[in-house]
């Protein structure tokens, strides 16, 4: 399964601790939508009337409000935009013979890489995060979704269903598959192919970026929780 955005369970630290379904699936919900459709352009703030009218509609708006702040604070972080400075600067002449850009990949492998992390060292439980969103009833999705007009209900729920099923995070514990989701979201850009040596040589540069550079990557999460001002 391809998926545009990588960095869930990132966002999903912010809402661990919440009891309430929605919200966590509120706080992937953006990226969810562009999944299925980059075009997608929604602003939920244009529709609160109807929205906060059902605690749980409003929970998933108070999820995606977060995950806008979210996404606002880290990236213009100075960790986010050193970080994606100096692994472009290590990725750049392994992707000499694709069209692919480093800056872009960098970015990627960042989320990617702290997604990683927060599963090896067991910060968040990704089957539980699946447990969450299961237990959202597909009647809210429906509600929640058919208030912006312009969504294909029955694709993003078919979408929504696999992402489910084939729990492809779950994969994102050991460093040696990341290669795979980061070139399958290049090809969503630019049309290439890769050996199996692209994928090693990725691979090498993400392990010795982590264990050079993303000692203290908790840090920006400490950062991020302290510049929210969104608490609902």
């Amino acid at each position: 399964m391809t998926c545009w955005t990588v960095n869930f369970l990132s966002h999903y630290y912010f809402e661990r601790y919440n009891p309430h379904a929605e919200r966590v699936l509120g706080g992937l919900l953006p990226d969810l939508l562009k999944n299925v459709n980059k075009q997608y352009n929604f602003h939920p703030q244009r529709f609160e009337e109807l929205l906060f009218a059902h605690p749980k509609t409003r929970r998933i708006s108070e999820g995606w409000y977060r995950h806008l702040e979210v996404d606002r604070i880290f990236h213009g972080s100075n960790f986010f935009l050193q970080h994606c400075h100096v692994l472009r600067k290590e990725l750049d002449p392994l992707l000499v013979h694709l069209p692919i850009r480093a800056s872009f990949l960098a970015h990627i492998a960042i989320e990617l890489l702290l997604d990683h992390l927060l599963i090896e060292n067991r910060i968040v439980n990704p089957v539980r995060l699946y447990e969450h969103l299961e237990q959202v009833h597909r009647g809210t999705i429906e509600r929640y979704l058919s208030v912006f007009g312009e969504v294909d209900i029955s694709q993003f729920l078919e979408f929504y269903g696999r992402f489910l099923e084939w729990r492809y995070i779950l994969d994102y514990a050991k460093i040696e598959n990341l290669s795979h989701p980061l070139f399958n979201i290049c090809k969503r850009v630019w049309s290439f192919e890769v050996a199996e040596a692209d994928h090693q040589r990725i691979t090498a540069c993400l392990m010795a970026y982590k264990a050079e550079y993303l000692h203290n990557y908790l840090e920006i999460f400490h950062y991020i929780q302290d510049k929210i001002t969104y608490l609902a």
